[in-house]
Parts: structure tokens; sequence; C-alpha cells
């Protein structure tokens, strides 16, 4: 049966909430001892993220538990919000933006204080029982603070701050042998695809930060992914 409508105003079955409950977004993918993991977006979950494991006998399962959301807000356009070690997940979490540690077969456990402080793109310094993330204090007044920090294992998730002083930070990346950092950092009014600095700098006895040089980038250039 035909309709006849005024421009604009034809209702259609197809609306903007079918749509998008129809759609899976796939991120993050890692691969770790032989299993594949990716962070997914579900928006019949209300938009929730959960990591996913996809194992060597090619089944799937949940890692993030109902009540958990895997995404940081750092940058507000988030990014680097999980990371696997040894089958253990850690992430950031959407609703309160604290860390937390999931071991395998357990539920998350928080590793940072409930504070207005955000954490993204972190990896595992196994030498220093670790990990090293970029961090986003809101507990000040004005604009948030980036840094680089390293949240202790094994001090209830205490951090220090390892570099400091731009207006933004990403993409921390350990060298192999542990013993190197290198990472990107931008300033106002950049944007980072406007122009970013790549730095590398070494680890002293402490596990302190020292000695960092930057190897490219500038205001007009911009540096993405080291690895």
């Amino acid at each position: 049966m035909s309709k006849i409508a005024p421009y604009g105003s034809w209702k259609s079955p197809i609306t903007s909430e079918l749509y998008a409950s129809a759609y899976v977004g796939l991120g993050e993918v890692q691969l770790k001892d032989g299993t594949v993991y990716w962070n997914e977006l579900r928006p019949k979950e209300q938009g929730r993220y959960v990591v996913v494991e996809l194992g060597s006998d090619g089944k799937t399962r949940d890692i993030t538990p109902p009540g958990f959301n895997a995404r940081t807000r750092v940058h507000e356009y988030g990014g680097g919000s999980y990371l696997v070690d040894k089958g253990t997940v850690y992430f950031s979490n959407y609703q309160d933006q604290r860390l937390y540690r999931q071991k395998p077969g357990s539920g998350p456990e928080a590793l940072t204080s409930p504070v207005d402080v955000r954490y993204a793109d972190g990896v595992m310094d196994h030498r220093r029982d670790r990990i090293i993330s970029v961090r986003e204090d809101h507990t000040v007044k004005g604009e948030a603070v980036n840094t680089i920090v390293a949240v202790d294992l094994d001090d209830r998730g205490s951090d220090e701050v390892l570099v400091s002083g731009n207006n933004f930070y990403s993409s921390p990346r350990l060298s192999p042998d542990g013993h190197r950092l290198a990472y990107l950092t931008w300033n106002h009014p950049n944007m980072p695809w406007d122009g970013t600095e790549l730095w590398v700098g070494k680890f002293d006895g402490d596990g302190k930060l020292v000695d960092s040089q930057r190897v490219a980038g500038g205001l007009r250039e911009s540096v993405y992914q080291p690895y």
C-alpha cells in the first residue's frame, strides 16, 4: 500500500535506534600467548565495552563482567583502555575511571584510588612490577594535568610521575630490555595530528626516567605510534 506525505515527514520503520543496535564495534586487538583479545562495543548493552578473548580452541569468552565498562576518558576520546599480561587483564572502568585488575577466574579488583583521575594506554613494566600509563588528573583547578606515571602493582596502585610539564602525553612504549621508554607529547594549540614530539628516556636504578631526548617530530610534524 503506497503512502503519500510531505517531504521529510514520511515515517520509516528503520529508526536510528534499530540501526545502532545492529552495530558491534571491535578495537584494541591484542595477541598474548596464543590468545586473541579485543575490546567490543555493544550498543544493546547501553554502549558498554567488553574485553573479549578468543582462545586456541576457537571459542570466545567475555572477560569484562556486567556492571563494568572497559573504556577510558583520557583526552576525552579515550584509547588504550586495557592491557593483558599472563592472562590477567588490567582495564580502565568507564564509570569511575579507576584501574582494575582481573585475574583469570576472578572478578575485577580496583587498583587505584576513587578520585577523579583517569588512566590510559598502559604497558607492563615487568622489571619493576608496575604499569606505565598516561594519567589525566582532574582533581586540580582549571585544565586537567597530563603526565606519564608508574602504577605500583604491589602498593595498592600508588603511582609515581615519570614525565610531566607538557599539555598532553600518549603512547608510552618500553624497549624490549625494559631500560628505555619512548613516548609522545604535544602542547596547545596543536592537536596530535598537527604536531607531536617523540621522546626517549632511560631508567635509572630507582626506576625514574632520566636523560630524555627528543628524537623526532615538532610543531608541524606529527609522529604516531612509537614501538
